[in-house]
């Protein structure tokens, strides 16, 4: 879960610095960011990155915080974790990058199947208590 909240903050920062490079280049005013209805093309692609830690990554973080207050977080759930962070870190680099979708669709899908796993896990571990 840290790894993932890491990547978070990396990517607030990315988004502030390529804005910043969009207003000193005049590609972007400073005023246009109040309304966030625009969103220059040099930061665009960080933006959208941004909007993606807090979809699916919230069904991470809940199975994760599920797992260990019942006692069910064990070796494979660590593991499918990692694997997880790996999976958005990956996602977040192809999407800042040349955001080509045949790429960054494997590893969204890679990070939506061990999320489904984890929460298979917890129902299994709640029918077995």
């Amino acid at each position: 879960m840290m790894a993932h909240v890491l990547l978070v903050f990396i990517i607030y920062a990315m988004l502030g610095l390529r804005r910043k490079a969009a207003v000193t280049s005049g590609n972007a005013k400073v005023s246009q960011f109040r309304e966030n209805q625009v969103e220059p093309q040099q930061s665009l692609f960080v933006k959208n990155a941004l909007a993606n830690q807090f979809e699916l990554p919230m069904l991470f973080h809940i199975a994760c915080l599920s797992l260990y207050a019942t006692g069910g977080a064990d070796i494979v759930a660590l593991v499918l974790a990692w694997l997880f962070a790996i999976s958005r870190y990956v996602h977040t680099f192809i999407h800042v990058t040349s955001n080509r979708i045949r790429y960054r669709q494997p590893a969204f899908v890679a990070g939506f199947v061990i999320v489904l796993v984890l929460w298979v896990m917890i129902a299994i571990h709640l029918l077995s208590a």
